[in-house]
């Protein structure tokens, strides 16, 4: 099974371009860390920005050089189906464990386009991981599509990024107690578990990733009040990384760690300074830096 902290796996950049060397360093990084998966090229890796060739090149390089150690679950969802079909079957190629697909962006789809949509992906053959953010795709997955989806045996669960706690008892009632459900949302990850769910797809775990570790490991053993402790040290951090848009305070959390360059692509940008000393507040309070 997917579980425990995944995190939403930043993509490195050094003068412009892929920084593979520190791409590789990241996953021997996460793996010392306790990380239980990773998620390359979704929205915290700037998809959005990445040639279709730099697409391939992460989720190739992160899955050769895991190597087995933790779980891939390769980003590759699109707006056009046809594109999600051959980000997938790549993935596939080259050796996943699953993939996150995210609800059709900008398009709006109608829940019968959703299904359609996802079927058609599902045929590939690998595992897929449904992304529900509303917030961001302008669609949301109604849990009865939702449901209807979960009879395929391809489609193993969903990353719930509405924030909607009460959705997690809702889709396990319709989808079924072996449906994966993983939080999009790091400040209720730990409510989240309770309520159900068996993991997170963290932007917050690319710079607290033991702690994050450590959260929900202590949630799946039942152990919430252990885990409430490490809620209250992230906390700060949770708020400050998505001041902005969450990569660039993930980069750079990153950056202070001596991990990656803080490096952005357009639209994005280097954070402000009012940002910068609430991410430096807050990885103090985690006990990240001194």
């Amino acid at each position: 099974m997917l579980k425990g902290s995944i995190p939403a796996l930043v993509t490195p950049f050094k003068n412009g371009k892929v920084d593979v060397d520190a791409l590789k360093r990241l996953v021997d990084w996460h793996v010392d860390q306790g990380s239980h998966g990773l998620v390359p090229v979704g929205t915290t890796g700037e998809s959005p920005t990445l040639l279709h060739e730099e697409h391939e090149l992460v989720v190739k390089t992160v899955v050769e050089h895991a190597a087995g150690r933790l779980k891939v679950i390769a980003g590759s969802g699109s707006n056009n189906t046809v594109e999600a079909l051959h980000f997938t079957q790549f993935a596939k190629n080259v050796g996943a464990d699953a993939a996150l697909v995210v609800t059709p962006y900008y398009n709006k789809p109608t829940q019968q386009g959703l299904i359609a949509h996802f079927l058609a992906v599902a045929e590939v053959g690998l595992p897929i991981i449904i992304y529900n953010i509303p917030g961001r795709s302008a669609v949301d997955m109604a849990p009865a599509t939702m449901a209807e989806l979960a009879k395929h045996e391809m489609i193993i669960g969903v990353k719930d990024a509405t924030g909607d706690l009460a959705r997690v008892a809702w889709q396990r009632d319709l989808c079924g107690r072996d449906f994966i459900q993983l939080s999009g949302e790091d400040p209720t990850a730990h409510g989240f578990n309770a309520m159900g769910g068996v993991g997170c797809i963290s932007v917050t775990a690319n710079v607290a990733p033991a702690l994050c570790s450590e959260l929900q490991e202590a949630t799946l053993e039942g152990d919430y009040g252990r885990a409430l402790d490490i809620q209250d040290r992230l906390m700060p951090l949770h708020r400050a990384v998505f001041m902005e848009p969450g990569v660039a305070g993930a980069k750079y959390g990153m950056a202070k760690l001596g991990l990656i360059e803080e490096d952005v692509r357009l639209p994005l940008m280097p954070l402000a300074d009012e940002t910068r000393a609430a991410m430096d507040a807050a990885m103090t309070h985690a006990g990240l830096i001194n």
